[in-house]
């Protein structure tokens, strides 16, 4: 009988729902596409590993995420969070080592919204003298 561990990561606008499934083979799928084929960079790709190879899960569970909003460097690193938390439902044991390389901090870090009299947030209009 296949468990599943559920947890919720968050990234500026992005929130990714993600399930672990365990056993699997390895396996992740970002809104019903493998992460490869929905994530194209590398580097994204690298981001959404780090939790598990650094506690070396990497082939022990299959990985379904369905993740909205922001864009894709902002779903990626809400993909990490929620398989981080994920993962210390599966095993609490694992919450130091997780918690120490930062990936069960919610990175609060958002766009600040534009005022009034400026260009944007803080940007002003261009001084004219005359």
């Amino acid at each position: 009988m296949a468990e599943r561990f559920y947890a919720t990561g968050k990234r500026k606008t992005a929130v990714a729902r993600v399930w672990l499934i365990s056993p699997g083979s390895g396996q992740i799928i970002v809104n019903k596409k493998p992460y490869n084929e929905y994530f194209e960079r590398e580097t994204l790709l690298m981001i959404i590993r780090q939790p598990l190879e650094l506690t070396q899960m990497l082939n022990k569970f299959d990985i379904m995420v369905n993740v909205k909003g922001g864009g894709k460097s902002g779903q990626a690193q809400a993909i990490r969070h929620g398989i981080a938390r994920a993962l210390v439902v599966f095993n609490p044991e694992l919450k130091p080592m997780l918690k120490k390389a930062g990936f069960l901090t919610r990175d609060p870090r958002v766009k600040e919204r534009k005022k009034y009299g400026l260009a944007g947030a803080r940007r002003a209009f261009q001084y004219s003298k005359r």
